[in-house]
């Protein structure tokens, strides 16, 4: 059986909100919303880093999986097939990241 939590929940004092007027519409002001500008000011080197790493590792590996295909290196089509399923799978993040912060 489950037991019960005792949990006193109480209501907000009405100065947390102060009520905005925004034309006719009332609406209540909430500060979880507000902008705080020390967030974006940090720039994320590392996702950053490892997105150009998979970009450049998945570039390298479709090149191999092409060129296996085309006989202008050795190897087998099974070879080449992993390669390019690798490649893909290497090249999408990067090249997706990229793309959604440029």
């Amino acid at each position: 059986m489950a037991s019960k939590r005792n949990v006193c929940y109480e209501k907000l004092a009405t100065d947390d909100y102060d009520d905005v007027y925004d034309g006719d519409r009332r609406q209540r002001y909430d500060p979880r919303f507000d902008y705080s500008p020390k967030a974006f000011d940090r720039v994320p080197w590392k996702s950053i880093a490892l997105a150009l790493f998979l970009l450049c590792l998945g570039s390298l590996l479709l090149f191999l999986s092409v060129f296996i295909f085309t006989g202008h290196m050795g190897g087998e089509k099974a070879q080449a097939y992993g390669l390019l399923v690798l490649g893909i799978l290497t090249f999408l993040p990067g090249v997706i990241w990229h793309s959604c912060n440029v």
